[in-house]
């Protein structure tokens, strides 16, 4: 399970009611729950997309879109009902904050959900959970329930004329689904895999109506937008990325957890301060910045870099999904890159020949290359196969996979050429090349 760990640095935002039993909804009402919800009923929906643009709050799921810009694209007028769909397919690799969210905060969700609802005039919210997260819906589950029960869900919400229902979904456990388009077909019962767009789910989403897909974070963050005011929270991060996220902090340092800190945070203080530098008194090697699909950094790129979607893109990389994943000196960066092409190869829904074909000619050639039989051609060949498969699939999936092998290769070039000069991963016997 995903640890919550305190830090004197951190800025209590959407954490502040974690272990004070607010998934119980008395106590969650206690702590000034439902608030921003009622506000918002009272305000309208033009006030609430006005305060979530001026809030800078962006997705929290890896995009960084504009929350508020992402709302106003729902078309006012539709024949089909609206929707709205929480995205708690935390899949990444080195993510667990949606995780946390779920258990310690079930209603914020919930009262996020009924905000974006009253933003673009939605009548039914889904909340999608991971498959692996079903000890969760029921969490969520008894949540939903109590809110019907009070009167904040169903017919006549608050005792308003409007209407916002919910409804709870696992997954199956498919990395995929985390795509948004695959996670509409999913929860409509089919196959999980990505539309061709456009349209765009906006306009044209789950059950072809106009639908507002929002991380599980993002949601969550909405009330608290709501509860300060936009200006106060966007003052709590860094200019245009408003408020704080959830950093899941792990790899080889000595305090891992998930830490809540303010947009912009400095990623060196972040591992040696927050979290407690490198363990056992390693040196650092390299740092993924944001899950495993996002290209990796180098300690001398990380000296002033703050860790905000524009920051971390003009730095080559993304700020994702918030999962910072610390490298030491005594890791094979090799090894690494197999570990991440295996399970992008495995994950890959098979759709698009670039994907499905790239990801396994790449994990073949990491494999026989990690092993110690690979040949001076590997190396270019595994970067011309991670640069042909970016920009050319239906989903990000594909681009997920080559980005860090990109990284990786560019700028470890070194250590995979020594691996052909008789200096291969100590580890190397352990890989069984009948796997391949």
């Amino acid at each position: 399970m995903p640890r919550l760990v305190s830090h004197p640095d951190e800025v209590k935002i959407v954490t502040r009611r974690f272990g004070m039993s607010a998934e119980k909804i008395d106590r969650y009402l206690e702590l000034g729950g439902y608030e921003a919800a009622k506000k918002c009923l009272a305000q309208g929906s033009e006030w609430i997309i006005n305060e979530m643009k001026a809030s800078n709050l962006r997705g929290r799921g890896g995009a960084g879109f504009p929350t508020g810009l992402k709302w106003s694209f729902v078309p006012k007028q539709s024949a089909k009902p609206k929707y709205i769909l929480v995205n708690g397919d935390e899949s990444e690799p080195g993510t667990c904050k949606d995780h946390l969210i779920f258990l310690h905060d079930p209603h914020a969700v919930i009262e996020g959900t009924i905000i974006a609802g009253l933003a673009v005039g939605a009548k039914m919210g889904f909340i999608y959970l991971r498959g692996e997260y079903r000890h969760l819906l029921e969490i969520m589950e008894r949540a939903v329930a109590d809110a019907y029960a009070k009167g904040f869900l169903g017919k006549n919400i608050f005792g308003s004329d409007s209407e916002f229902q919910v409804v709870t979904q696992t997954g199956a456990g498919a990395y995929e689904v985390g795509e948004e388009s695959a996670l509409m077909e999913s929860l409509e019962g089919k196959r999980g895999i990505p539309r061709i767009r456009p349209p765009f789910p906006a306009v044209v989403g789950l059950y072809g109506g106009p639908t507002v897909i929002n991380n599980a974070e993002t949601i969550a963050s909405v009330p608290h937008v709501i509860e300060m005011g936009a200006a106060a929270y966007s003052a709590a991060g860094s200019p245009r990325n408003g408020g704080t996220r959830l950093f899941c902090i792990s790899g080889h340092v000595a305090r891992p957890g998930v830490y809540e800190l303010p947009m912009g945070y400095n990623l060196k203080k972040m591992i040696y301060e927050v979290a407690g530098g490198i363990r056992g008194g390693r040196k650092l090697k390299a740092v993924v910045p944001g899950g495993s699909s996002t290209p990796v950094l180098l300690p001398e790129e990380i000296e002033t870099l703050g860790m905000d979607f524009d920051q971390v893109g003009k730095a080559g990389s993304m700020l994702g999904s918030g999962g910072v994943v610390v490298i030491d000196d005594q890791t094979c960066i090799v090894e690494f890159a197999l570990r991440t092409i295996s399970f992008y190869q495995h994950e890959s829904c098979g759709w698009c020949i670039p994907c499905r074909e790239g990801t396994d000619w790449l994990k073949k050639s990491l494999t026989r290359f990690h092993a110690g039989f690979g040949v001076a051609k590997d190396i270019d060949n595994i970067q011309y196969l991670a640069e042909n498969m970016m920009g050319r699939t239906f989903c990000p999936l594909g681009d997920a996979a080559a980005m860090p092998t990109l990284g990786f290769v560019k700028k470890f070039r070194k250590e995979f050429e020594d691996h052909l000069n008789g200096k291969p991963c100590p580890f190397a016997k352990h890989v069984e090349l009948a796997l391949i």
